[in-house]
């Protein structure tokens, strides 16, 4: 259901890694008196806050359940081995997962990539976030593997990461329940696509496509039905006037409509009666 009505805030969640600072701003300058709240949630929690109406829009990591959200595909990000400055990866511009096979990677609870079968050893234990991981990357028992985003987001002076090209990549998306469709959800989605505010889709995405489609049909009745119709009108009264005797009436013709004799109106002679 769209509705209408302003709430006294509008609530972001996004995932870590997420940086929607140049969203804020805009809406800050397009809606000031529309405070936007920014919450931040673990990547497997923004769905559950979603539902729940926590957040009225979620920048969250794909995928989700199409059936009840609706969302806007961003980018997909590059994937990274987190590594010790000093190791030998670091000779590399890129690694595959194959050259990660005997190196001990941390596979920790909060992971966003999905993998099938983690690659490398096992590591002793599975650390309960990301940034745990990161922390034992830094100790330098074994290896991470995470979007970049994450790697910038928990960045130390003594790690660094290369990209790794054959392994999975998480996607981000905007998204929103498909029933909670709002105004403010609609003036959100046309910033984060970089809409201007003078946008000719105006405040609605969906009424600015209806308005596009209104414009489609008008303009096809424009030239069919409006104007256009008007041409075909004034030139179907010119050929009814060329055949019924317009042209012979001002001179005494009895132009008879569109069943008059086009010959004797030309010629202004009177018919004979019989």
């Amino acid at each position: 259901m769209t509705g209408s009505e302003a709430s006294p805030t509008f609530r972001l969640a996004y995932v870590p890694g997420v940086t929607p600072a140049k969203w804020v701003r805009i809406w800050n300058e397009r809606l000031p008196d529309v405070p936007l709240d920014l919450l931040q949630v673990p990547a497997a929690d923004a769905p559950a806050k979603l539902r729940e109406g926590t957040a009225d829009v979620g920048v969250v990591r794909l995928p989700v359940d199409r059936t009840f959200f609706s969302a806007i595909p961003l980018y997909t990000e590059t994937t990274v081995v987190v590594v010790p400055k000093d190791h030998l990866v670091t000779a590399a511009d890129e690694v595959s997962v194959a050259d990660l096979a005997d190196e001990v990677l941390f596979h920790p609870l909060d992971d966003v990539l999905g993998w099938e079968r983690p690659p490398g050893e096992p590591a002793f234990e599975r650390p309960a976030t990301t940034e745990d991981a990161v922390e034992l990357v830094a100790a330098g028992v074994g290896l991470l593997v995470v979007p970049q985003s994450l790697a910038r987001l928990y960045h130390r002076r003594d790690l660094t990461y290369r990209p790794v090209v054959d392994a999975p990549q998480s996607g981000v998306a905007l998204v929103w329940p498909e029933e909670a469709t709002t105004d403010l959800v609609d003036d959100f989605i046309g910033i984060v696509r970089g809409r201007t505010v003078n946008s000719t889709r105006g405040r609605n995405p969906a009424a600015g496509r209806a308005t596009g489609t209104e414009k489609t049909a008008g303009g096809t009745a424009g030239r069919g039905g409006g104007k256009p119709s008007g041409r075909t009108a004034a030139g179907t009264g010119r050929a009814a006037a060329h055949k019924g005797g317009s042209r012979g009436a001002p001179r005494g013709g009895r132009g008879s409509g569109a069943q008059g004799s086009g010959k004797g109106a030309k010629r202004g002679r009177p018919r004979r009666g019989s």
